[in-house]
């Protein structure tokens, strides 16, 4: 199992400064990928001009949105944007979609919030159809376009990583959890008779450090997922704060089956870095 690291870009007060920081310090490892999240009205830096800059300045490391909201932009736009990113990348990039669940993103971009999901499936079948003819352009290291991966708990979801899908995409919690949704994936994988195994990706937040960091982490998790009501709280109880807690939630992953776990900061503080670095070795 490859370990990433998520970049800071929804951390509110950050500088771009510290952003091109977290990105170059980054790629020198020990992680596999950087990725990041989406989130439109917030104190956020876009995930993928973020990830074109990323491309720019890294030579190495592997660039993923975890998940960027697909029916938030325009089609023809977001397949242009994801192909120029792994073309300048040289076939880096993962683009990870799913529906959002946070209506005032919806609301801010006067998308309509209630057939985000019917509008999905069809976003996926024109990306598709964008790269694989190669009529927007820029050529892409892989013909089909760049790696694909589908976000969701429906199954509708899974339904959408079989037909359209290199794999699924998990939003976080225990392993115990990933693993039933991954199960999902791989059996809707092998109703829609595609070969081999579908891509299992997952994410985890860590905050590492004194009582004041992991309060911070805390309270980081409390805002950003306050839509979601008390739940929240469970999302906030799962910050990984201890090298045993990630060494203990990474191997957890690795059993159940995951390709690729990416741990994301709960600050922005480089040092949180450079701590992750040190656990994993």
């Amino acid at each position: 199992m490859n370990i990433g690291v998520g970049l800071p870009n929804t951390i509110a007060g950050l500088d771009g400064a510290t952003m091109l920081q977290w990105i170059t310090h980054a790629d020198k490892g020990p992680f596999s990928t950087a990725a990041v999240l989406d989130r439109v009205l917030y104190d956020s830096f876009d995930p993928l001009a973020t990830l074109a800059a990323a491309a720019a300045v890294t030579e190495r490391i592997h660039l993923a949105t975890m998940i960027v909201i697909a029916p938030l932009r325009n089609t023809a736009i977001l397949g242009k944007t994801a192909a120029t990113i792994d073309s300048i990348s040289g076939g880096r990039f993962t683009l990870g979609v799913a529906v959002g669940a946070r209506k005032d993103d919806y609301d801010i971009t006067q998308s309509d919030y209630h057939i985000r999901g019917k509008r999905l499936t069809q976003q996926l079948a024109d990306l598709r159809d964008h790269w694989e003819s190669a009529h927007l352009g820029p050529v892409t290291p892989r013909t089909q376009g760049p790696q694909l991966l589908i976000g969701g708990l429906s199954t509708v979801s899974f339904a959408r990583v079989a037909r359209f899908g290199d794999g699924y995409m998990h939003n976080g919690g225990p392993p115990r959890i990933f693993e039933r949704m991954a199960d999902q994936a791989r059996s809707a994988w092998r109703d829609a008779g595609r070969p081999g195994e579908p891509q299992l990706w997952g994410m985890g937040y860590f905050a590492l450090g004194d009582q004041a960091v992991q309060d911070a982490g805390t309270q980081y998790l409390l805002d950003y997922y306050d839509f979601t009501g008390p739940f929240a709280e469970r999302i906030a109880a799962g910050l990984l704060t201890t090298p045993q807690a990630i060494t203990q939630f990474i191997r957890g992953y690795r059993d159940a089956g995951c390709d690729q776990l990416i741990l994301f900061p709960t600050s922005s503080d480089i040092t949180q870095l450079e701590r992750l670095a040190d656990v994993l070795g």
